[in-house]
């Protein structure tokens, strides 16, 4: 598979995955953190079907189109894993990730401490979607919506 069908596959996979959860977070309290937020376009899917939902965003430094930028308030810049500490307990309804890069050796990196800061930050029930397996005892697999495939993006419960 070519790797733009390869782009193609994980992003539609993600676009599935949160458009299927939107009636189940939308049931429950606390605000959506989207850890990764490159250049907005899943933030701004985020507000779409959350409309009204306090939705905090992650990354290096802003790098977002000016329409997908969120609030300076729910804008957190740095390293994630560092500041994403500040977010433990927060209670969130969800919690997003696509935060992989591709390579096994950095992923593995990330790995050793992206499940523990999404099980972190979610409420009991929350739901945590991944672009990398969140290996955690708090964190249940849920099944993925008809039509993805396993392995191609990660759907979890904190329990």
């Amino acid at each position: 598979m070519s790797r733009l069908d390869s782009f193609i596959r994980r992003l539609t996979a993600q676009r599935d995955i949160l458009n299927a959860i939107t009636d189940l977070v939308g049931e429950m309290e606390g605000p959506v953190l989207e850890f990764g937020l490159g250049n907005g376009r899943t933030y701004d899917h985020l507000r779409e079907k959350f409309p009204g939902r306090r939705i905090i965003a992650f990354d290096w430094e802003v790098r977002s189109y000016s329409a997908s930028t969120p609030a300076p308030d729910d804008m957190v810049t740095g390293n994630i894993r560092d500041s994403g500490q500040a977010f433990l307990g927060i209670g969130a309804a969800l919690a997003h990730a696509d935060i992989g890069t591709g390579h096994d050796e950095i992923d593995a990196v990330t790995l050793t401490w992206l499940p523990q800061l999404m099980a972190g930050v979610l409420a009991p029930n929350g739901i945590a979607v991944s672009g990398l397996p969140l290996e955690h005892p708090e964190l249940a697999a849920l099944p993925l919506p008809e039509g993805i495939k396993e392995g191609r993006y990660f759907l979890y419960r904190r329990v």
